[in-house]
């Protein structure tokens, strides 16, 4: 019996460099950890979710992450910036990025945020020093 295809084709695999890229970002959060989801990279604290390597339905280069809600509205300002399919109805954003392009110093404070947003009160403590 051959074996079946993988329900989701990963759109940005393991070893792309925008994945790649990502995770250098999230993987030194405390207790984050990588789970590949519906044929992306995802990053989660625990259980959570906090980054999302590319947007669904969009080969373009972008990240999802849970925006400070004060910070949204200016966010959306932004033309990289969009709600994403599916997790913008849960207040996600999506920033577009690449490997190599992109504003990725707001990146890593997008995902700070979002990491807070989601994270333990012990792994809060960990990240802070406390």
């Amino acid at each position: 019996m051959a074996d079946a295809a993988p329900p989701h084709p990963m759109r940005f695999p393991l070893d792309h460099p925008l994945t790649e890229r990502v995770r250098g970002i999230c993987l030194p959060y405390p207790e984050a950890a990588e789970v590949p989801a519906h044929g992306r990279s995802t990053f989660r604290a625990g259980k959570r979710q906090f980054a999302i390597v590319g947007a669904a339905h969009d080969d373009a280069g972008a990240v999802e992450f849970i925006p400070d809600d004060l910070e949204r509205p200016v966010l959306l300002e932004r033309e990289d910036v969009f709600v994403p399919p599916y997790e913008g109805a849960y207040g996600w954003l999506a920033i577009r990025v690449e490997a190599d392009a992109g504003d990725w110093e707001l990146l890593a404070e997008l995902i700070d945020t979002s990491y807070r947003q989601v994270a333990l009160q012990r792994q809060l403590r960990a990240l802070d020093g406390g």
